[in-house]
């Protein structure tokens, strides 16, 4: 440990930040720098980021901080990059691609007939997950489909920035893990894995070994000065460093966020860790711990849609209006797949579906049931945690969405029929890197705890009931 501070880099889907915490993981006020990111977005399923644009947004926030004197006294940088990304380069060392995201869903056609080949449940369980259109497992084909000359090699988003800033593309077992292809166990490329992504590991980035390091190289040091000393750890995949920031590092303890998109997700010891649900995913945060869980695209997005397309009231009044709505929003029934789905189901964007409208439904109670349909995929992924638990879990919330919204914390309790404890983390996953950097864990702050009411569990528990046996019948899984 040390009493140095710590710059966290967080590289997101949406921007890039550059925070400096102190040596117990507490955000220095004010030493912040944001620069937005462009993801490239078209109606084919594409949804890529420019790498070389990440690189130069990660170097005008060091520019910046360099700039105020607020990199001094740094001595550990820590990172946090969205899992899932995935570059191809060619023989010639150049890229071929963006960076293709979590969202890119061009690849879809393959799933099924990847998956029909060989044992998914061993995969399943060695790697954490299934082919899907996340996954390199499908990806690599895609792209090898699509690309002439063929690529030569696959890098992730973050190991093309340390590529850049250190002149090291070695990839973490935290990012490798998001890639569908590392076995968990032994943090070595799967050979199952690898067959069907049609590749060998030449073509996959060298994993990082357990201890590894890393320093500035030649230019960044004259660049940034006060960083040409500074101890490099590994990228850690956002989610996990997500669950570290909001104090949420064992098994009585799970994670769920909502912003944007929705995650509800567990950290255990990698050699603790139980069988993995069928249902859910398995990553690994380091060498020593897994990260497991379930993740949603929708959920804050579809309440800005919402705003968008109907005529909801003001912002200021609409908590009010949506406590008028009963549990189970009068029939209105949502599956709130608009942007698609994360493993294990394979929904594309625009798989979305609201049924039960009448001509004296309202935008309220659509909204009402939106946001309880996310709730609903929430309890099913604790659900599929506890089952897998020695006890159940104290539940802890955060994110901007829900923070927001004092009507869907009060719903979420209800759902789960569990108390609910709010923290406000606005930037947890560049805390949760700085923390694990710095080898420590630490709770935020507690917003407040939000109690289950015993009636308005029992209607949800029949308005749940509803939207499974319709999602059944729709064929949603």
């Amino acid at each position: 440990m040390t009493d140095g501070r710590v710059l966290a880099l967080d590289l997101g889907t949406s921007s890039v930040r550059a925070l400096v915490f102190d040596d117990h993981g507490a955000a220095l006020p004010g030493k912040l720098a944001r620069r937005p990111t462009h993801l490239e977005i078209t109606d084919e399923g594409k949804a890529e980021l420019d790498p070389d644009n990440v690189v130069a947004a990660v170097g005008d926030c060091l520019d910046e901080l360099a700039g105020r004197g607020d990199l001094e006294g740094v001595e550990q940088v820590a990172t946090s990059c969205a899992w899932h990304s995935v570059i191809a380069v060619g023989g010639d060392g150049r890229r071929q691609t963006g960076a293709l995201t979590w969202a890119d869903t061009r690849a879809a056609p393959l799933v099924a007939e990847l998956r029909s080949r060989g044992d998914m449940d061993r995969l399943q369980a060695a790697t954490g997950a299934r082919p899907h259109t996340l996954y390199w497992t499908v990806k690599l084909p895609w792209l090898a489909g699509q690309l002439s000359p063929a690529p030569a090699r696959y890098l992730g988003l973050a190991e093309y920035v340390t590529g850049a800033l250190l002149g090291d593309e070695r990839v973490s077992v935290s990012m490798a893990s998001g890639t569908g292809l590392l076995e968990l166990a032994g943090a070595t490329w799967d050979g199952q894995a690898l067959e069907l992504a049609g590749v060998d590991e030449r073509a996959l980035p060298e994993i990082a070994p357990g201890g590894w390091t890393g320093r500035l190289g030649r230019e960044g040091a004259g660049r940034w000065p006060a960083l040409a000393g500074a101890t490099w750890h590994p990228a850690t995949g956002d989610g996990a460093a997500s669950n570290v920031g909001a104090g949420c590092v064992s098994p009585d303890r799970v994670a769920i966020n909502l912003g944007t998109s929705a995650a509800i997700r567990v950290v255990e010891r990698a050699d603790q860790a139980g069988p993995l649900h069928r249902e859910l995913w398995r990553y690994l945060v380091d060498h020593d711990h897994v990260v497991s869980g379930a993740a949603f695209s929708g959920a804050g997005n579809l309440y800005a849609w919402l705003r968008q397309v109907t005529s909801l009231p003001a912002e200021g009044s609409v908590e009010e209006e949506l406590a008028k709505v009963p549990a189970g929003s009068r029939g209105v029934v949502v599956m709130p797949y608009h942007a698609g789905s994360r493993p294990p189901l394979d929904l594309a964007a625009g798989s979305g579906a609201i049924t039960g409208l009448s001509l004296a439904t309202t935008a309220v109670e659509i909204l009402a049931a939106t946001l309880e349909a996310v709730c609903y995929r929430l309890a099913g992924g604790y659900e599929a945690l506890a089952a897998t638990l020695a006890e159940p879990p104290e539940v802890v919330a955060s994110g901007g969405a829900i923070v927001a919204s004092p009507w869907w914390q009060q719903t979420l309790a209800d759902v789960l029929g569990r108390p609910v404890r709010l923290v406000d983390e606005p930037e947890a996953s560049a805390r949760g890197a700085a923390l694990l950097a710095l080898g420590q864990a630490s709770d935020p702050a507690t917003v407040r705890v939000v109690e289950p009411r015993p009636d308005a569990t029992e209607a949800q528990r029949a308005a749940r009931a509803l939207h499974e046996d319709l999602a059944t019948r729709l064929g949603y899984g």
